[in-house]
């Protein structure tokens, strides 16, 4: 084998090994172009009482009802996203992720995107930071390429097909989109109508209701603690993994497809 061969042999290792490296952080949404629908084992639940096993505090903090402004344009509610029909569900959520799929933002409406959505993850569910490429990890990554740049392991050329963009989706699972979806509609439709700390808490009330186990313990930690049960404390990194100090699991109760 010539050592020109093995020198294309080695840049083609270093170039995918960068490639897997952005994919496992931030491009794992290219694996899920089609939401796949999972069956969720699912609990009847009265809505009108307190679901056996759940304390009054848990209960309290699971959104119900149309929201404001939004729901009837987008025919969504906070009801219709529940284990008792994980079909109904399911069809909520991809109501919502087509939005991601299909809105594309620009300017000072992508910086406040990029600012909202990067406060907020799904964990439960993944173990990214973030749902969203944030600028941190635009930073991070821009220095690990060029360091491979200087390094000649890999041309300047080569190594744009690598970089990222702040806003990119970090995570492909069907919730992840709902929320940048959400974020999307709502800063572009009705960006005057609500705060960035308004569009993160009704991020964070669909995230409630699609992990309520974890979000239903966290709410019991946080109650412990004397901290304000805002759906920002719930749901965005803010208190992100306060709730692992309990014992039971966190993730048994997730509703939709991930």
């Amino acid at each position: 084998m010539s050592e020109e061969h093995n020198k294309h042999a080695e840049k083609a290792i270093i170039a995918f090994l960068i490639l897997g490296l952005a994919i496992a952080t931030f491009n794992q949404f290219q694996l899920y172009s089609f939401k796949s629908i999972g069956d969720v084992e699912a609990k009847t639940v009265n809505e009108n009482s307190i679901p056996t096993g759940l304390s009054i505090v848990q209960a309290a903090v699971i959104p119900k009802g149309t929201p404001k402004i939004y729901g009837e344009e987008l025919k969504v509610n906070y009801d219709d996203v529940s284990a008792s029909n994980s079909q109904l569900a399911d069809q909520t959520i991809d109501t919502l992720g087509n939005l991601d799929r299909t809105m594309n933002l620009q300017g000072k409406d992508l910086e406040r995107y990029v600012y909202i959505a990067s406060q907020m993850s799904c964990e439960y569910c993944c173990g990214a930071q973030s749902i969203i490429v944030r600028k941190e990890d635009v930073e991070q990554m821009d220095a690990r390429i060029d360091e491979a740049i200087t390094a000649g392991k890999i041309t300047k050329e080569d190594a744009e097909q690598y970089r990222q963009t702040p806003g990119n989706a970090a995570w492909g699972c069907a919730h992840s989109f709902a929320m940048r979806g959400l974020a999307k509609y709502l800063i572009t439709k009705h960006g005057n109508e609500y705060t960035d700390n308004e569009i993160l808490e009704e991020m964070g009330k669909w995230k409630t209701l699609f992990f309520p186990g974890a979000i239903q313990q966290k709410a019991d930690v946080l109650k412990e603690r004397g901290i304000e049960l805002s759906y920002v404390n719930l749901a965005s990194n803010k208190y992100r993994g306060i709730e692992k100090e309990q014992s039971q699991g966190s993730a048994s109760n997730m509703v939709g497809g991930c």
